[in-house]
């Protein structure tokens, strides 16, 4: 039985001779329905990022595993968790069947790879101590299906997203997360309504794992790496609104502290950086619980 992402919806008979502002108005509402389907299941997604912040919070990694469109969508969430929240690189896995450099016959051939699946999984040696997060919008996927499988059998918290009720990674996951987007406007271009709702889910879904994990303030980004002009300043911003000093005594803190904006707020309330650091390490990295602490 095909996917419903596959679904030819008569709606859209004779798109290719529409005009357009009635094409794009199309696209446009398929997109809008994509990001709606993440409302209904945001509670999964909680139940997805307390399980998720556990491992990661007893010092596992976050491994993302996708093909095609799923895969780069996980790919991009993954990327963006360093210069967002600080996330160790080391602590981030991401199995892309085929790989990000490949030719796009091998990318679109490997999401049928079942060994390739199985090489990835014992080289990265998963185990109990992950989180893996698998995306397919049909869900039946064969290198993500068996990924999935063998992560879950060595203990590891699994969670499976997919845009097909009846995907088979739904069963397969711990937490199986169903994004009801379909069908698509485009019949089977996944890369449209899907990934849209993916990339939704994920943004939603891993900020709120970093949440967890001490990495925000308030809404703010205090375990972001400034690593250019523009988030250096943002930096002294942050430091300079959470310690109440002005943006002269931010920046000194933050040159001290290599411009680690957590250990930076410590140093202008009179610790070291080395004491910051300490602190900060006894905190689990939760700077609000930082600026608690009494010793």
């Amino acid at each position: 039985m095909a996917s419903r992402t596959e679904d030819f919806d008569s709606r859209f008979a004779g798109l290719d001779q529409w005009s357009d502002a009635d094409f794009l108005m199309a696209l446009w509402e398929g997109q809008m329905r994509a990001v709606a389907s993440v409302g209904p299941i945001l509670g999964d997604l909680a139940t997805a990022a307390n399980g998720i912040a556990r491992r990661l919070g007893g010092g596992g990694r976050l491994v993302y595993v996708g093909a095609g469109t799923s895969g780069t969508v996980a790919w991009q969430d993954a990327k963006e968790l360093g210069g967002t929240f600080g996330w160790p690189e080391s602590h981030t896995i991401v199995m892309l069947a085929g790989g990000v450099q490949s030719a796009p016959n091998e990318f679109n051939g490997a999401e049928d790879d079942t060994s390739l699946a199985e090489r990835e999984i014992s080289q990265n040696n998963i185990s109990e101590n992950d989180a893996v997060i698998a995306i397919a919008a049909s869900g039946a996927t064969p290198y993500t299906v068996r990924a999935l499988e063998l992560a879950r059998d060595r203990g590891a918290f699994t969670v499976g997203i997919c845009n097909n009720q009846d995907g088979k990674i739904l069963g397969v996951a711990e937490t199986g997360i169903f994004l009801d987007s379909a069908p698509e406007v485009v019949a089977g271009s996944t890369r449209m309504g899907a990934g849209t709702a993916q990339k939704a889910a994920l943004n939603i879904l891993s900020t709120l794992v970093m949440n967890k994990l001490g990495r925000l303030f308030d809404n703010l980004m205090v375990g972001m790496r400034a690593e250019n002009i523009k988030l250096r300043g943002r930096a002294v911003r942050i430091v300079s609104h959470i310690a109440s000093c002005d943006a002269e005594l931010a920046s000194d803190a933050l040159e001290k502290s290599d411009f680690d904006i957590r250990v930076a707020v410590l140093v202008t309330k009179g610790h070291s950086p080395d004491r910051a650091k300490e602190i900060l390490a006894l905190s689990n990295g939760n700077l609000r619980a930082a600026l608690e602490y009494r010793n």
